[in-house]
C-alpha cells in the first residue's frame, strides 16, 4: 500500500523526482576511467535497464553532446540486482532495478589533463501504472579546454520556448484513461516460425536430406523401441539447435538492439543489400554455402560415434548441409521478431521454426515406409527455392523504405514502391507459367495446375496494386508501402492525411479553426501505425468524422532531419539538446503525455487540454469512433 500511494503522490504531482542520481568519474589506469551513474530509486518504483523491448518503456541510455581529450570504450552497462518479471501495462518481460542500481560507462582519456565529456543519462521509471522520465545531466573536465568547450557549446543552442501548450497534462490523461495496446502474442510468432520451417522444408537443400537421414536410422537401429527412440532425439537436437541460434540472438542482441537500429539508414541498407543478395542466390546466380569442410567433418563424426552424440552430429550435418536454403529464411525472421518487443520472441521463433522442420525428419525416421508415399525431389524444388527469391527481394524494398523515410531522401515515395512490387509479383506470375527461367530450371513441358494456381494468385495481387499508383489505399500491403503522403499524386479521396507535421502550427491552425486537434505520435518505421491509418482511417465514419470536425497534427519521432537549431529543454531539473526534428516530437510526447509508444493518438482542445483518454494500436474501428466522438463531445 506504501508504494501504492508512493506512486500516487508522483502520478499527482506531489513527487518531483522518482529516482536521484549521483555521479562520479573513477580512474581504472592511467589513461582509462568509468563515468558511474548510481540510481537511489524511490519506494514502489523500478528503473528500467539497458535492455528494454521494443514498444516498451524508455531504456537506460547514454548521450554525449561534448566529448573533447576522451573517446568511448564499448557501451553503456548495468551493474547491479536486475529483476525481469512481466508487465501487464506493457504486455511483456522488462529488466529494471528496485531501490538502487549502477550504470557504467568506460572512456579513455587521450588527454589526462585536459578533457571534458558533457553529456545525459536517461531513461524511465513505473510504478503501478504510472511512469514518468528520469534523467541525469552530467559535466566531467578537467583543464583548458573545458571553458573554451561552454563557450563554443552555448552558440547556436536555442532553448524550449515557454509554451502553456507545451504543459505536461500527465495526471489529466491518466484520469481520462487509455486504451490498451494490442501486441504480438508469443503464439503468432511461434506459428510464424512454423511457416517459415514448413516453407524452408520444401527446398532443395532439405528435402533431398531426408532419405539420408532415414538410411542413418535404418543402419544403427537394433529394434522397435531403439529406432522409436533415437528418432524422437534426432528431432529433439534438431530443435534444440535451432533454439540456441534464437537465445544465441538474445545474449549477443539484447531484445531491444534490433528494434533500435530499425531506423538506422545503414542497418537497414545493409539488410536490405543482403536480402538482394539471397533473392540472387534462390535465383541461381550463386550458392551461398558454408565451408564444405565444415558439414563433412560432422559427418564424419556422426559416423564414427556412437550413442546420442553421435544423433547431435547428424542433427547438427542437417543444420550446416540446410544452411544455404534455411539461412535467407532464419535471418528475415530473426530480425522481424527480434524488434517485436518480447525478450523470448527470438527463441519463440526458432522453436516454432526447429518443430516444423523437425517434425517430418522425425515422423520419416520412425516410420520409413512413409518415404514411399513422399513426392521425390526435382524441379519443383528448386521453383519453390526461386518463388522464395521473388518475396524476398520484395521484402528488401521494405528496408531501403525505412532508411529513405527516417533521413529524408526522397528515394521511395509510395508510387515508385509499388511499381517495384507490381514489377516483381507480375514477374513470379510469369515464371510461374514457365515464361521466365533462371539457371538451376529443368524444362517445363507444361503447367501443373498447383503452379497455375499460384500465379494467378501472384498476377492478381500484382494488378491489385495497381491503382495504388493513382492514389489507392491498398490496404492490403500498407504496413510495407511507404505512407500516403510520399504520394506523387492522388485520385483518390478515401485517405485521410494530416495538414500539418508541426505541433505549434497545427495548434494555433485549430485555434484559428475553432476544432479540437488530434495528435498522432508516429514513426517512418511503425509498422503499427500504417495499419491504423489504412484500415481504420479510412472507413467511412473514422474519414467524415478526422476530416470535418479535427485538426490533425502527425509527429514522426523518428523524423533524423536536424533541427535548424539545436534545443536545450530540461527535463525533471536536468538538461538536455535535441537535436533532430524526431528528437522533438519524441520529448514532446515523453514530457506532455507521459508515454513512448506508437502510435499514440489523443485529442487536446485549444489550450493543450485532453479532452479524453489517449489511444493507442486498436484497429477496432467503433472503438476508434467512440474514442473521437467522445473527445468531440467534451470540446
Amino acid at each position: 500500500m506504501a508504494a501504492l500511494l508512493a506512486c500516487c503522490n508522483v502520478a499527482f504531482g506531489q513527487m518531483l523526482e522518482a529516482v536521484k542520481w549521483s555521479q562520479e568519474l573513477k580512474m581504472v589506469s592511467d589513461n582509462e576511467a568509468e563515468l558511474i551513474f548510481n540510481a537511489a530509486i524511490e519506494e514502489g518504483w523500478h528503473l528500467y535497464t539497458t535492455d528494454v523491448p521494443a514498444d516498451g518503456p524508455l531504456p537506460t541510455t547514454i548521450r554525449i553532446d561534448v566529448m573533447e581529450g576522451a573517446e568511448l570504450v564499448g557501451e553503456l552497462t548495468t551493474v547491479g540486482e536486475v529483476h525481469t518479471e512481466y508487465e501487464p501495462m506493457f504486455e511483456m518481460n522488462l529488466s529494471s532495478f528496485s531501490h538502487a542500481g549502477q550504470f557504467v560507462q568506460k572512456i579513455k582519456l587521450l588527454d589526462t589533463e585536459n578533457y571534458k565529456i558533457e553529456g545525459l543519462l536517461e531513461g524511465q521509471a513505473c510504478c503501478e501504472g504510472a511512469c514518468m522520465p528520469v534523467e541525469s545531466f552530467f559535466t566531467f573536465s578537467k583543464g583548458a579546454v573545458a571553458t573554451a568547450v561552454k563557450e563554443e557549446s552555448n552558440d547556436n543552442v536555442d532553448t524550449a520556448p515557454v509554451n502553456p501548450l507545451w504543459t505536461p497534462v500527465i495526471e489529466e490523461l491518466n484520469q481520462l484513461g487509455n486504451t490498451e495496446s494490442e501486441d504480438q502474442s508469443l503464439w503468432a510468432i511461434f506459428l510464424a516460425g512454423f511457416v517459415g520451417g514448413l516453407v524452408a522444408l520444401f527446398t532443395p537443400c532439405v528435402w533431398p536430406i531426408i532419405p539420408m537421414t532415414v538410411s542413418f536410422f535404418l543402419k544403427r537401429s537394433k529394434g522397435t523401441s531403439q529406432g522409436l527412440r533415437d528418432a524422437i532425439t534426432y528431432g529433439i537436437f534438431i530443435i534444440v539447435i535451432y533454439v540456441s541460434l534464437g537465445l544465441l540472438v538474445t545474449l549477443i542482441f539484447g531484445a531491444s538492439a534490433l528494434n533500435a537500429l530499425s531506423t538506422n539508414a545503414i542497418f537497414n541498407i545493409i539488410f536490405f543489400l543482403m536480402l538482394v543478395i539471397f533473392a540472387a542466390s534462390f535465383f541461381g546466380a550463386f550458392e551461398i554455402t558454408l565451408p564444405a569442410s565444415w558439414s563433412n567433418a560432422i559427418d564424419s563424426k556422426a559416423e564414427k560415434t556412437t550413442g546420442l552424440l553421435s544423433i547431435f552430429f547428424m542433427a547438427f550435418t542437417l543444420a550446416l548441409v540446410s544452411f544455404s536454403c534455411t539461412g535467407p529464411i532464419i535471418g528475415f525472421l530473426l530480425v522481424e521478431i527480434s524488434t517485436t518487443g518480447s525478450i523470448i520472441a527470438p527463441t519463440m521463433g526458432m522453436f516454432g521454426f526447429a518443430v516444423a522442420l523437425a517434425l517430418p525428419f522425425t515422423l520419416f525416421a520412425i516410420f520409413p515406409s512413409m518415404l514411399k508415399s513422399a513426392p521425390r525431389s526435382g524441379g519443383w524444388m528448386n521453383s519453390i527455392k526461386v518463388v522464395l527469391g521473388f518475396i524476398e527481394l520484395a521484402l528488401s524494398l521494405k528496408f531501403l523504405s525505412v532508411a529513405d523515410l527516417a533521413y529524408g531522401w526522397g528515394l521511395l515515395n509510395r508510387p515508385t514502391f509499388l511499381a517495384l512490387w507490381i514489377v516483381i509479383f507480375a514477374s513470379m506470375g510469369f515464371y510461374l507459367l514457365g515464361k521466365i527461367k533462371f539457371p538451376h530450371d529443368d524444362e517445363l513441358p507444361h503447367v501443373s495446375v498447383p503452379r497455375y494456381f499460384l500465379a494467378m494468385i501472384s498476377f492478381a495481387f500484382a494488378i491489385y496494386m495497381v491503382p495504388g499508383l493513382w492514389g489507392a489505399p491498398c490496404k492490403a500491403v500498407s504496413a510495407f508501402a511507404p505512407p500516403m503522403y510520399t504520394q506523387d499524386f492522388s485520385l483518390y479521396v478515401d485517405e485521410v492525411e494530416a495538414e500539418y507535421h508541426d505541433y505549434d502550427q497545427g495548434m494555433q491552425a485549430a485555434l484559428q479553426a475553432g476544432k479540437p486537434v488530434l495528435v498522432d505520435f508516429t514513426g517512418y518505421g511503425c509498422v503499427n501505425c500504417r495499419e491504423m491509418e489504412a484500415s481504420v482511417w479510412t472507413d467511412d465514419k473514422v474519414r467524415d468524422i478526422m476530416r470535418e470536425d479535427f485538426i490533425l497534427i502527425s509527429l514522426y519521432v523518428d523524423d533524423k532531419t536536424p533541427l535548424a537549431v539545436p534545443m536545450e529543454v530540461v527535463e525533471n531539473g536536468q538538461k538536455r539538446t535535441l537535436r533532430t526534428v524526431g528528437d522533438k516530437w519524441s520529448y514532446l510526447q515523453r514530457s506532455k503525455f507521459g508515454a513512448n509508444a506508437q502510435p499514440f493518438y489523443v485529442i487536446l482542445d485549444n489550450e493543450g487540454m485532453p479532452l479524453t483518454g489517449s489511444y493507442a494500436f486498436d484497429k477496432n474501428v467503433d472503438h476508434y469512433v467512440e474514442f473521437l466522438n467522445k473527445g468531440l463531445n467534451n470540446y
